[in-house]
């Protein structure tokens, strides 16, 4: 296949052409697109849990963080906190670690900047070969079905309406990504809706164990 190079400066034997491809191409840094992007899949991962997360924070354009935090983030900056819509003694707090192995020492560092830290009740920590995973948020694959963590009650209501038992019904592993983003524990319940253009809609449930 023959493939015909425009010259740079966008004319071609006297023609003005438009602009060429590369001028779309990112020109920022890849560090800090990985940075913008896991970000705001971690925002989004919090807002899904159920806690108060800005539509201005989730909404940032790639070019508005790179304003901010420059081609290479500081990551003591990307540090934040968001606490629990229903619950404000519930607060997690998020913490980027730099290259490298965390080891011992830097997380009892961690420990010692948070301890005396009032209403924190968890942590999130994300280490360089974690941002891979952030990358991309799964639960808005179009392949993915619609999940929904059902409350306790629901649970409940779930259970007497078929009359089964907790173990009776089918299982998700606490270890599977969408467990992961949710942040499930051993016992709750998932609602997982199924839609298609060639099946139709359908509805199960997973028990994370």
């Amino acid at each position: 296949m023959d493939v015909e190079v425009e010259p740079a400066n966008g004319e071609s034997n006297g023609e003005i052409l438009g602009p060429c491809l590369t001028s779309h191409i990112d020109e920022g840094s890849a560090e800090s697109h990985r940075y913008y992007l896991s970000r705001r899949t971690v925002l989004e991962m919090l807002r899904d849990r159920g806690y108060s997360v800005p539509a201005s924070e989730i909404d940032l354009s790639l070019q508005d963080f790179r304003f901010l935090h420059g081609p290479t983030p500081d990551i003591e900056r990307l540090r934040f906190s968001a606490t629990h819509c229903t619950d404000p003694s519930d607060r997690m707090l998020v913490i980027y670690c730099g290259p490298g192995i965390v080891k011992v020492n830097v997380i009892r560092g961690l420990h010692s900047q948070i301890a005396n830290k009032d209403t924190l009740t968890g942590l999130i920590l994300i280490t360089q070969n974690q941002i891979t995973d952030l990358l991309v948020n799964i639960t808005k694959h179009v392949l993915k079905p619609k999940h929904r963590v059902l409350t306790d009650k629901e649970k409940g209501k779930l259970l007497k309406k078929y009359n089964i038992e907790e173990k009776q019904l089918p299982r998700l592993s606490r270890k599977d990504a969408i467990s992961r983003y949710y942040g499930l524990e051993k016992g709750q319940v998932l609602k997982v809706t199924y839609t298609g253009d060639i099946t139709e809609s359908h509805v199960t449930y997973r028990c994370i164990w």
